[in-house]
């Protein structure tokens, strides 16, 4: 039933990225009757981020969250190319780039994060030098690799977003070189055995893979790069993609006084300790109560989820956050899902199917606790690991690791 209270109210949201869209269309499937103001600093129309290393680099053809027309239809304003630049809780209002001031009844941080620049001496006047978490920038370096004609790009950082990039312009035609600064890929995400198999990988495809590569600065003549590395190694660029991590956009939160600690910590219903202001999408610090303990998330996933639990919530019911965190990731001819989150484990076993050389599965142990399964073009294996963690099942990893033995839980389980 509607929420009769809701209609001469007004719910801001900052941020118009999956959280934040996610949470409009919520609000008003939750029986939210008031306005719904959507700000974001992006003038593009909301978009699916996850593609943008992927489909769209190679293609052009940006997915919409929504169509224009269903925000019409569903009476939520949006407010894109907009900025704002402070909160104000004492008179409920936030005040705008544009020198406008817009009060609110609820009001919702979806800020999410920004690409860190490293303090690389030369950074600043590199030639074609871009971050990947824009549309704007996935543009910029598609129309950097049609111009160039040598298209060697180095891409400094070995997570998933440099790892997925290097594919999308290897298939592109381009000479690829991965500088990561740790003595293995994706090193701060998971095991080596998933690091050895995503080297082995993108070796496999033509793409230069160096780990222990500490870049120290970026040289620039006659519009060509030189990435100089800390061990006498340097490497020609005519693009350079920055793919280090992230910063959350917290800046808002901390000078209202809400609370920060490594994202705005909310509750299990996504309320700060503003009883009026929520937070969800990767800003957030939440806690997981499979895990029981804090985290933040960097996912589609994690900002979906939050965004119907806070919408629930700003509409008087009783929510709880409970979810458990699945990421993925698409590379050349292999796609990769992940659930759970495997920190603090002490076992890991690795399920290679007969059948192919690229199916497989690892998963993530601590004593006789599931935490996490890395499937391998092996959607089974993340249904069934999904399933375990929830349930949390007692499996035998003997018949785990026994390709023989049929993939069902009724053989799997102890």
């Amino acid at each position: 039933m509607p929420n009769n209270s809701t209609k001469n109210s007004i719910c801001v949201v900052i941020g118009a990225s999956h959280a934040g869209v996610n949470l409009a269309f919520a609000l008003r499937k939750e029986g939210w009757e008031g306005s719904i103001l959507l700000f974001d600093k992006d003038s593009e129309l909301p978009y699916h981020r996850p593609p943008l290393s992927k489909t769209y680099l190679q293609s052009e053809e940006v997915n919409l969250l929504k169509s224009a027309e269903s925000y019409q239809k569903d009476n939520i304003t949006l407010n894109l190319g907009v900025s704002v630049n402070s909160i104000n809780r004492e008179d409920k209002t936030i005040s705008l780039s544009d020198e406008t001031i817009q009060p609110y009844d609820k009001l919702v941080l979806a800020t999410g994060a920004r690409p860190i620049i490293p303090p690389i001496p030369g950074i600043e006047t590199a030639n074609n030098l871009y971050p990947l978490r824009t549309a704007a920038d996935v543009t910029n370096i598609r129309k950097a690799f049609q111009n160039s004609v040598n298209r060697r790009v180095v891409i400094i950082g070995g997570g998933y977003i440099g790892l997925e990039t290097a594919a999308s312009i290897k298939k592109l035609g381009g000479t690829v070189t991965v500088l990561e600064r740790e003595s293995r890929i994706l090193a701060r995400v998971t095991a080596p055995e998933m690091s050895d198999f995503f080297m082995k990988l993108h070796k496999e495809n033509g793409v230069d893979m160096l780990t222990d590569k500490n870049v120290i600065s970026i040289d620039v003549q006659d519009g060509e790069n030189t990435v100089n590395c800390a061990d006498g190694s340097f490497f020609i660029a005519d693009i350079i993609i920055v793919g280090v991590g992230i910063r959350i956009n917290a800046e808002l939160a901390k000078e209202a006084q809400l609370v920060v600690e490594n994202g705005i910590l909310v509750d299990e219903t996504a309320c700060t300790n503003d009883k009026d202001i929520y937070a969800i999408g990767d800003c957030t610090f939440h806690k997981n109560p499979h895990y029981k303990r804090f985290i933040r998330l960097e996912s589609v996933q994690n900002a979906v989820d939050q965004a119907k639990i806070a919408a629930a919530a700003i509409c008087g019911k009783n929510p709880v956050y409970n979810s458990i965190p699945w990421f993925w990731s698409d590379q050349f001819d292999v796609k990769l899902q992940m659930v759970g989150l495997s920190e603090g484990y002490n076992q890991l076993y690795i399920r290679k199917e007969e059948s192919e050389t690229k199916k497989t599965s690892i998963w993530y142990f601590k004593d006789d606790v599931l935490l996490a399964v890395d499937a391998i073009n092996n959607p089974k294996a993340f249904v069934l690991g999904t399933k375990f963690i929830k349930d949390g099942s007692k499996i035998d990893t003997f018949k785990l690791v026994d390709a023989s033995i049929p993939f069902k839980p009724a053989e799997l389980l102890l």
